[in-house]
C-alpha cells in the first residue's frame, strides 16, 4: 500500500496528493494517516515544498467531503433514514444512527464540524448531519477547511520532521497500514452479518 501511495505522489505530484485525499474522504481505501506523513517525508527530498503538500492534501480532503454534504442536504433526513432502513445492512447504518448523529450535531453546533474533521472515521461522516441540518454552505466550508488544514498539516509535518529517519521506519508503515485495512474489512463484514433492522 505504501508503495502505491508513493508511486502516485511521485507520478502526479501535488495533484496526486490531492486525489488520494479526495478518495480517502469519498471511500477510505487508504488512510490519510499514511498519505500525509509520506507526502511530508517526500517534501524533504526536494520534489515539492511542505506548504504545497499541506495545501494539496487540505484541498483534496475538503473537496472529498462535499458530495456527502450536498447529498444529505438534498435528500434530507427522512429519505436518508428510509434508505438506511432498506439498505442499512450494507451501509452498517440504521435510521437510529442518523438520528443520533443529527442530535449530536445540533447539541454541539458548528464546532462539531471542525472537531469532527480531526477524528478518524468521523472525518467524513460529520458532513451528513451538517447537510441534514442545512448548515450554511460557507460556514460548513470554513469550519471544514480549518479542521482539514490542522489535520493534514499535523500529519505532513510529522513526516517532514522524520526526514531521513523515515527510511528507517517506513518498513513498518506498510504492514501496519495493511493490518488496519484488514481489520476495517473484518469489522465491516462483522457488522453486515450481525446487523439487525
Amino acid at each position: 500500500m505504501e508503495a502505491f501511495v508513493q508511486a502516485t505522489m511521485e507520478r502526479f505530484g501535488a495533484l496526486g496528493i490531492g486525489l488520494l485525499m479526495f478518495l480517502e474522504n469519498i471511500f477510505p481505501p487508504i488512510p490519510s494517516e499514511l498519505i500525509m506523513p509520506l507526502a511530508g517525508y517526500l517534501s524533504t527530498q526536494g520534489d515539492m515544498g511542505i506548504v504545497t503538500v499541506i495545501a494539496a492534501g487540505s484541498t483534496g480532503s475538503l473537496l472529498g467531503i462535499m458530495p456527502w454534504y450536498f447529498l444529505a442536504r438534498k435528500v434530507g433526513a427522512e429519505k436518508l433514514k428510509a434508505f438506511a432502513a432498506k439498505h442499512g445492512r450494507w451501509l452498517t447504518m440504521s435510521p437510529t444512527d442518523i438520528d443520533t448523529a443529527s442530535d449530536r450535531f445540533r447539541e454541539h453546533g458548528n464546532i462539531s464540524v471542525l472537531v469532527g474533521r480531526l477524528i478518524p472515521t468521523v472525518r467524513t461522516l460529520i458532513s451528513v448531519p451538517a447537510g441534514i441540518a442545512r448548515m450554511p454552505f460557507w460556514q460548513f466550508c470554513v469550519f471544514s477547511a480549518v479542521g482539514s488544514v490542522i489535520w493534514t498539516a499535523t500529519l505532513a509535518l510529522a513526516g517532514y520532521g522524520l526526514g531521513q529517519a523515515y527510511e528507517t521506519v517506513k518498513n513498518y508503515v506498510d504492514p501496519i497500514a495493511t493490518t488496519v485495512l484488514c481489520l476495517l474489512i473484518i469489522a465491516y463484514l462483522y457488522r453486515v452479518i450481525t446487523f439487525k433492522r
